[in-house]
């Protein structure tokens, strides 16, 4: 049933909107779906994603291309364990000339920050940007400086690499609204990169969309209807992260070692929203919960030693208990 105060002009605009974005970035991304779903996402709900894959499946491109569309401005922090908090937030530097202090905004002031390899930077620095994130603003000096309204962070992280990193810790994931990871290219899929490559197809295009334009989308997918019975799916799913011995069978229950915080049931809400948008609906579906349960799952469930010996996927688990969760 649809509750939605919603126009159908309101909608029409809307779908304009979503089908230009969506049209350049596959126009110069290959393949990477679930990405381009993902990355809509984020820009919709105005949230963070972690991307995770090997390097070279084009993390940082998408994330330029999402950029392009809207004409924002791009920042790309290239993680390393000697970065310091500064390099990314700012500083005060001393002007000899004038005997005052001046104040140097870093790249953290952008509408959408890439944060490349982000388990490469200290506990400390992760600090810092996670805090960014969080209050949407950065103190430097004593004064607080408030960050762009549309501010995404788009961080990736390698997984394969683990010399040198500091992973996230949980509760540092938490704070991105979705997890995306990403897999090889099929072959097809790799051999129309070389070509376009070759005809030099990636050239950045003309912007399609302007920031308020997502603006716009933002607070439109605010007012798309959710259900009380669906909310109470959300619920009902993350609970079962935190006692999943009473929901799927005990020996893949004893595998978790820490369910999902209520930031799961905000991002089930806000993420299905901008998935709603983006397929053209002014209301939520039940459907829309089971497709964005990786996403909003992967990085909010723990899971012990014991699984990663076993070679027990997150995925796995959660399949069961969207299996085990009736359906409204």
């Amino acid at each position: 049933m649809d509750n939605s105060n919603i126009s159908s002009e309101e909608m029409q605009k809307s779908n304009e909107i979503v089908k230009k974005v969506a049209e350049y970035y596959t126009a110069r991304i290959v393949g990477q779906k679930n990405l381009k779903i993902s990355l809509m996402i984020s820009l919709i709900a105005n949230g963070h994603i972690l991307v995770e894959s090997v390097p070279g499946l084009a993390k940082t491109t998408a994330a330029k291309v999402l950029t392009e569309s809207c004409g924002g401005k791009f920042s790309r922090i290239q993680c390393t364990p000697d970065l310091l908090p500064s390099d990314i937030i700012g500083t005060q530097t001393y002007n000899a000339k004038t005997g005052d202090f001046e104040t140097k905004i870093g790249p953290v002031y952008a509408n959408f920050v890439l944060l490349d390899e982000i388990n490469r930077s200290s506990s400390k620095t992760q600090s810092a940007m996670l805090e960014a994130m969080q209050e949407r603003q950065v103190s430097i000096g004593g004064k607080k400086y408030k960050l762009p309204e549309i501010f995404i962070v788009i961080a990736t992280q390698n997984p394969i690499e683990q010399e040198g990193t500091y992973p996230l810790a949980e509760a540092q994931q938490d704070r991105f609204i979705i997890k995306e990871t990403l897999d090889y290219p099929t072959s097809s899929e790799e051999l129309e990169v070389l070509n376009r490559i070759e005809k030099n197809v990636f050239e950045k295009g003309e912007k399609v969309a302007d920031l308020e334009d997502i603006k716009y989308l933002q607070e439109l997918s605010k007012r798309v209807y959710i259900d009380e019975s669906i909310k109470k799916y959300i619920i009902d799913i993350v609970c079962a992260t935190r006692f999943a011995s009473k929901v799927i069978k005990p020996e893949l229950a004893k595998y978790i070692t820490s369910g999902a915080s209520t930031r799961a049931s905000i991002a089930f809400m806000d993420a299905s929203k901008a998935l709603a948008l983006m397929n053209g609906r002014t209301y939520v579906t039940p459907d829309d919960i089971k497709m964005l349960s990786y996403s909003i799952l992967r990085h909010r469930i723990a899971l012990s030693f014991e699984a990663i010996a076993d070679e027990v996927k997150v995925e796995t688990i959660i399949d069961a208990i969207i299996a085990s969760i009736k359906t409204p």
